[in-house]
């Protein structure tokens, strides 16, 4: 029998400016831990443990992510919700709570992930803008990076688009969709006008995968990489990145999706 039999499924948004990543460290701030510290004092007690769908990086933001709190004793989940987000600072909102089955397992029930990677090009924005969107260069060939970002699409060897982990073993991923757009002012509002989202959506991708990715699309519009020797990375087996990380600031984990029938109870 589980310890903590009782799961709750909670959507979240914050901004990832002032946190050093999602998972808890000691000594420094981090949403994980802020979650803790928060329902630690909401529920009046430390038996309780939380599980993200997925581990953002120190600066990196999310728009609909998504993590499970278990507990041994039942609770109120529309209560439990009203009352953490009035504790959580102003950068963190839990947008929904609702109760999974048993059977619900966070990590391995994902369908896909779609990240947005938001920058800028030509003059620099206005410094309010520096912890929320990357500032790619003063002038950027915008028809040829939506060709490269195109070169994505689908699967590939993307070990020289990452930051091999400990355990990686396995660089094939599959990229569903891809798209390089002008950013939608509904969504992200008084954004500068060379506003720029480079957005993929896969089941899932390896450690900094999208912002090397986005960074090699920056050297290909600013004349530093062809065409060619982008396509040529997606087949090689060379282990050196082809670009740097682009700053993490700029991505946005815009949704987490749970296949169907995995949040029903049977």
């Amino acid at each position: 029998m589980q310890r903590r039999p009782f799961t709750y499924l909670f959507r979240i948004r914050y901004l990832g400016l002032r946190y050093h990543g999602w998972q808890a460290q000691k000594g420094v701030k981090t949403i994980q831990g802020t979650l803790y510290r928060t329902f630690r004092y909401v529920l009046g007690h430390e038996d309780f443990t939380l599980l993200g769908a997925s581990r953002t990086d120190s600066g990196v933001s999310c728009l609909d992510g998504a993590f499970e709190l278990f507990l041994r004793e039942p609770t109120d989940a529309s209560s439990l919700l009203e009352q953490a987000n009035e504790n959580l600072p102003p950068d963190i909102h839990l947008l929904s709570c609702r109760t999974v089955p048993a059977s619900f397992n966070i990590i391995q029930d994902v369908s896909c992930k779609q990240y947005g990677y938001y920058f800028s090009f030509g003059e620099k924005p206005h410094p309010f803008f520096a912890g929320t969107l990357a500032y790619a260069g003063k002038s950027l060939d915008i028809s040829l990076m939506e060709q490269g970002a195109l070169l994505f699409r689908g699967k590939h060897d993307f070990r020289r688009f990452c930051s091999p982990g400990k355990n990686t073993d396995d660089f094939h991923r599959e990229i569903d969709y891809v798209d390089l757009l002008a950013a939608d002012r509904s969504l992200v509002p008084l954004v500068p006008e060379n506003t720029r989202i480079f957005r993929v959506r896969g089941k899932g991708f390896l450690m900094h995968q999208v912002r090397r990715m986005a960074a090699a699309l920056f050297l290909l519009g600013s004349g530093k990489l062809s065409l060619q020797m982008l396509e040529a990375a997606l087949l090689g087996t060379e282990a050196a990145p082809l670009a740097p990380k682009a700053p993490a600031t700029g991505l946005v984990l815009e949704e987490v999706e749970f296949h169907e029938g995995s949040l029903v109870n049977a």
